[in-house]
């Protein structure tokens, strides 16, 4: 760890702080805490954690970069998936965790040069620091259009339109389990000398206990073999389901389906971290200036919804949802004698279609009812059999 960038004494002290926090809800909870305790207190304990606070985190100044943040192609290529689902539903868009706001510049920018808009782009964001940017943003792209936007607390009780989220399953607490010996355990979190440590234990939850085992009989993971689940993600996409009265959940990720996020070969499962734009495998590194994440079981994604009555309109990977979404001709809009934009353009693309960039890990998944017309994002290269 020691070649990674050092932070400031400011970010230094930040963390520590979040540390402390953290060694105090163990104190609290006898000595241990489950994992997915230790990665909601670093990502979002309020004002500390790595979403909760201050620090950049997308784009070339922060620890990563997204879709939209490498180019305005995602976002418009997006809104004519979401023109589709508008017109069969409701003008209202949804976005779980907007990040820095810049899928929302690009998607409303597009939608009205389609005569589109939504009567309303509601932005579900738990970061009070994260909404301020996305609120300058949109400000400074797009004034005209945000008395359209709304941001939200909570879910509201009734959902008709698109819902939106663009890498928020990955950064959503998880559960560590390790299958060894025919016996199923937690990986969780002890201080030992105020340094964070692993500890393992019988699973902490019946529910846990449920799913694990259900993997054991779906994929037989490898003996010794440690991977992740994410009551989380479960119950935030059934959450949304039940509220579903019609139109689209639209979940853009990196993962697999079930067979193949289990796979045996896999057997340290998909936990990382990114910081400063090096990726590495130590959660306990500086916590709340770092990004944790897992890719996402999109099996598990899929029955969530399933079981409260939604249908499965479609899955593939990220590049051929955009390509059958016509990213190929936004880009030719153009000009190629415009070199250095075409050529810039150009490139941004391939980062979002290659297979050997985010083409492939990347899925597109819609979950929904009410929906008669087939997706156009789904229309060739659906690999729903996978799930």
């Amino acid at each position: 760890m020691s070649a990674l960038p050092q932070p400031s004494p400011d970010a230094l002290a930040h963390s520590n702080k979040l540390r402390d926090l953290i060694n105090h809800d163990i104190a609290l909870q006898d000595g241990w805490i489950p994992f997915s305790r230790y990665m909601e207190l670093a990502l979002y304990a309020p004002g500390l954690g790595y979403y909760s606070a201050g620090a950049h985190k997308f784009g070339a100044a922060g620890d990563f970069v997204t879709a939209p943040e490498i180019s305005p192609l995602f976002g418009r290529t997006l809104a004519r998936q979401i023109v589709e689902i508008m017109v069969q539903s409701a003008p209202v868009i949804l976005e779980l965790g907007a990040g820095s706001g810049k899928l929302a510049v690009d998607i409303l920018s597009e939608l009205e040069k389609l005569n589109s808009l939504p009567t309303r782009y509601d932005i579900l964001e738990i970061s009070t620091d994260l909404r301020q940017r996305q609120k300058l943003l949109l400000q400074e792209h797009v004034p005209h259009l945000i008395n359209r936007v709304h941001w939200l607390d909570a879910l509201p009780d009734k959902i008709s339109g698109c819902v939106l989220a663009n890498e928020v399953l990955d950064a959503l607490p998880v559960h560590l389990v390790r299958w060894a010996n025919g016996e199923i355990s937690e990986r969780g979190v002890l201080c030992i000398d105020e340094q964070l440590t692993w500890d393992e234990r019988a699973p902490q939850s019946r529910m846990l206990h449920h799913y694990a085992l259900e993997m054991s009989k779906l994929v037989v993971p490898a003996d010794n073999m440690l991977s992740e689940i994410s009551l989380a993600a479960r119950g935030l996409v059934s959450s949304l389901s039940e509220r579903l009265d019609k139109g689209v959940l639209l979940f853009i990720d990196y993962g697999f389906g079930a067979r193949e996020y289990y796979h045996p070969q896999r057997n340290n499962g998909t936990l990382m971290c990114h910081y400063r734009h090096h990726a590495h495998d130590d959660p306990f590194f500086l916590p709340g200036l770092q990004d944790i994440t897992v890719h996402v079981d999109f099996t598990a994604v899929a029955e969530s919804a399933i079981d409260v009555g939604l249908h499965l309109y479609g899955y593939t990977t990220q590049a051929h949802f955009l390509i059958n979404c016509g990213i190929t001709e936004l880009l030719n809009d153009t000009s190629p004698s415009k070199v250095l934009q075409y050529l810039s353009f150009s490139s941004q693309l391939q980062k979002l279609t290659s297979p050997a960039e985010m083409g492939e890990l990347f899925k597109v998944i819609a979950l929904g009812k009410g929906i008669n017309e087939p997706l156009r994002g789904f229309v060739a290269g659906d690999k729903s059999r996978s799930l």
